[in-house]
């Protein structure tokens, strides 16, 4: 409380799943937060839960340059969450411009209103992803915070270009105290984007909808629970602000390094709703399923983070996927009355 009380903070994509998982843990801790949102949509998780009022909202493109400078200039903000961001691999498909666009240009024009509107910066915590590394063998995950970046996808593309322009950010020449982080899928509570995996496999265990399997279920993954990363942005930040020059510049993965099928997931949240009989359904169908623009094998350690900011995941996958399935229990039932 004594850090955050009264540390004025800006959120980029607030209102996003990440973002309002985050925003509601500063929040406890007394920050005072402004989010900066393209729409702003009242079904998310700051709304549902009652949190939105406690935000100032800001409503604006980020590829709005004069729009952002203005925002830089009035708030006054000692540490920024740059979260905003396209994140739909099949959107990237289909219109990779609008992609580039958002995640690309949204980060640079962002990134320089701070260089040059934002004296009291001192953090900027920019999300990656770890699709910004491409393809790599299986035999060489977890992936590393070394690994060169060689995304193939448009989605993936636009992260690793992000990626790169906020480290050039945190160069010698403009000093901006920026950090980069590269987490693996993360999972909980206010995720409202369908076409994930866990809300939208949540929603048919809980027959509130109709899973369609976008492949085999093969493919491995890691999952990382959101109060857990919203525990670790909060300790970057205390620790950035404090020592800014040590950390400029860095690079922090986080997953839990224990990798798992698709088909692992889909079962661990069918089996926590008791429905077998769907999921045996489901099974059936994605046997001989395709997946298109998708990376076969990806997972992440933390070792990095742990050794810098005294940080690990605490929360087992079994347990997040209970917590997770109870709040879209409760969610969707408030939603359909």
């Amino acid at each position: 409380m004594a850090f955050w009380g009264g540390r004025r903070v800006l959120i980029t994509g607030v209102n996003g799943f990440v973002g309002s998982n985050l925003a509601m843990h500063l929040l406890r801790l007394g920050a005072e937060i402004t989010g900066l949102e393209r729409n702003l949509d009242r079904r998310s998780m700051l709304h549902f839960e009652g949190a939105a009022s406690s935000i100032q909202f800001v409503n604006g493109d980020l590829i709005d340059r004069s729009f952002v400078e203005r925002v830089l200039a009035e708030g006054d903000f000692e540490v920024c969450f740059h979260l905003a961001a396209q994140v739909e691999i099949g959107v990237g498909m289909l219109s990779p411009y609008s992609t580039f666009e958002t995640n690309i240009r949204g980060t640079y024009t962002l990134l320089d209103g701070l260089r040059t509107h934002a004296p009291s910066i001192a953090a900027v915590i920019v999300a990656s992803t770890d699709k910004a590394y491409g393809e790599y063998p299986a035999n060489e995950m977890p992936y590393r915070e070394t690994y060169p970046l060689q995304p193939k996808y448009p989605y993936d593309t636009s992260k690793a270009c992000a990626d790169m322009l906020a480290r050039s950010y945190g160069n010698e020449i403009f000093r901006l105290p920026v950090i980069v982080t590269r987490f693996c899928n993360i999972y909980g509570p206010g995720q409202l984007n369908f076409s994930a995996l866990v809300p939208d496999a949540s929603r048919a265990a809980l027959r509130l909808g109709r899973f369609i399997p976008r492949g085999d279920g093969t493919h491995v993954r890691d999952f990382i629970f959101s109060r857990d990363v919203a525990h670790l942005y909060s300790k970057m930040a205390e620790t950035a602000v404090n020592a800014p020059e040590r950390y400029r510049g860095a690079i922090y993965n986080a997953g839990t390094n224990e990798p798992r099928t698709v088909r692992e997931v889909i079962e661990t949240i069918f089996r926590s709703c008791n429905n077998e009989p769907a999921l045996q359904e489901i099974v059936e169908m994605m046997a001989g399923a395709r997946t298109t623009g998708e990376i076969s094998v990806q997972y992440m350690d933390f070792d990095v983070a742990e050794r810098h900011f005294g940080w690990r995941p605490v929360t087992p996958f079994g347990e997040g996927i209970r917590e997770t399935i109870e709040w879209y229990q409760r969610y969707l039932t408030a939603e359909r009355e």
